[in-house]
């Protein structure tokens, strides 16, 4: 990749293919949930429990592609194109094998998983079909992260998006084909519909494969794959490590409030899904900002751009903050009608309405998590949000929401409590981190030139 490609780069021009990608993506969720709920509510409710469970494991193996996108970011930024090279072939062939193991534990393990997790019997058949065979083939999602990681960190992010928008066509075809069952195709349920994201999940890959090849002009030498460079290798696991962690921790606080949710039925969990599935439009987003602000921030840590990088990360959170908080606004205006997209439950309707009120204060703390732990992380300083994370996730977040959810009998709205204090307690502690600045000694790259 040459380095021109990587030269002038605005936060518009990165962000707005990542906004894109990221509502593509989570289109490819709700276009799961939208046309099951033409099926059945349960249906919904089984491949949400599921889809929460898959949601821990990408973060699992999410831990290699951040590791290599700050990596690369920064040595691009120091005009190392050649380390930037031998960091991403580490990265796609460690998360190769690390995720193919995770793969094989969720078809193994599937059904003790879903017990742990509490799912209503009636719900078990449906759930144990659609994570066997997604969390079967889980391993392409990680290899389509990784790749996608490497390409936005040269700022390739056209590329991704593109990929996404194909791969939300295949997977809308195809669950068209297997729930409605048109020409007299067997109408397969939650089951052809994994098979129909897995399917296009690994077309996606193959593309992002070719798009990889072309945009590193021979730069990639994909015959050393697998010889590993420890300095590499420790470096994607320091900054990886930590990075996953605190997403861990996140979605594993995330399973615990779901069993909680589980407790109160299988309306309660519906409403959950259908609600935190509209809630994503409102903070994709934040998270486009807060990924275009890490590539940028990297790209200026690498070249020693200290006071560029401050400033940008507080841009950033300025108008994620404004952008989350006037969407949050109009979502809730339009939420009876939003919901009555996925279902005609009167219950689930004015539930999910009450939790879409309580969002508005929820999203502008969620935006002070997502542009300053990415901007943390972009330079160097990983642990931290992790020990933060940590504390505040299972100290506040989840005893909140047994609390004032289950203890009290508040319910959904007790449990949404527990979620907006979290996001803005962590939130406001990142921001005070940034401004302390220690940071600006934590960066992986040194300032030596490449041979």
């Amino acid at each position: 990749m040459k380095q021109n490609t990587t030269k002038n780069l605005t936060l518009f021009a990165i962000t707005w293919p990542i906004s894109i990608e990221i509502l593509l993506h989570m289109l490819m969720g709700n276009a799961d949930t939208l046309m099951l709920s033409q099926y059945s509510d349960n249906a919904v409710a089984a491949v949400g429990v599921s889809n929460q469970i898959l949601s821990v494991v990408i973060v699992m193996f999410g831990f290699v592609a951040q590791g290599a996108a700050v990596l690369i970011a920064q040595n691009i930024g120091a005009e190392k194109p050649k380390t930037a090279g031998k960091i991403a072939l580490n990265a796609l062939s460690m998360n190769l094998i690390f995720s193919l193991l995770l793969s094989v534990t969720l078809f193994l393990w599937a059904k003790p998983i879903l017990t742990m997790m509490d799912l209503p019997q009636e719900l078990m058949g449906e759930g144990l079909a659609y994570i066997q065979i997604v969390g079967g083939l889980i391993f392409v999602q990680a290899l389509i992260m990784t790749t996608g990681a490497i390409l936005r960190s040269y700022g390739h992010t056209k590329d991704t998006m593109m990929v996404t928008i194909g791969m939300n066509i295949l997977n809308v075809i195809g669950n068209y084909f297997v729930i409605f069952g048109p020409f007299g195709f067997p109408i397969l349920g939650v089951e052809g519909v994994a098979y129909s994201t897995a399917i296009s999940r690994f077309i996606g890959f193959i593309a992002l494969v070719i798009l990889l090849v072309k945009r590193t002009e021979g730069e990639l030498q994909f015959r050393n794959l697998f010889r590993y460079e420890k300095s590499h290798v420790k470096s994607l696991l320091q900054i990886g490590i930590p990075s996953a962690g605190e997403q861990l921790s996140y979605n594993a606080s995330q399973m615990v409030i779901t069993y909680f949710v589980a407790q109160l039925g299988t309306v309660a969990i519906t409403t959950k899904v259908y609600t935190q599935n509209i809630m994503m439009f409102i903070f994709l987003f934040s998270i486009a900002i807060g990924q275009g602000t890490q590539i940028l921030i990297g790209h200026m840590i690498g070249a020693g751009k200290i006071e560029d990088a401050y400033e940008r990360a507080l841009k950033s959170l300025k108008l994620s903050i404004f952008i989350s908080l006037t969407t949050a606004g109009i979502v809730y205006l339009v939420a009876k009608p939003f919901l009555g997209i996925f279902t005609d439950n009167g219950s689930i309707i004015e539930a999910g309405t009450v939790l879409l009120l309580m969002t508005i204060a929820l999203e502008p703390g969620r935006a002070f998590n997502l542009v300053m732990i990415s901007s943390l992380r972009a330079a160097g300083d990983v642990k931290f949000p992790v020990y933060i994370g940590i504390i505040v996730m299972w100290g506040v977040s989840v005893t909140f929401a047994w609390f004032f959810g289950i203890f009290l009998g508040l319910g959904l709205i007790g449990i949404w409590i527990g979620f907006i204090a979290d996001e803005w307690l962590r939130g406001l502690l990142m921001l005070r981190r940034w401004k302390q600045r220690s940071w600006v000694r934590m960066s992986f790259v040194s300032n030596e030139k490449e041979a």
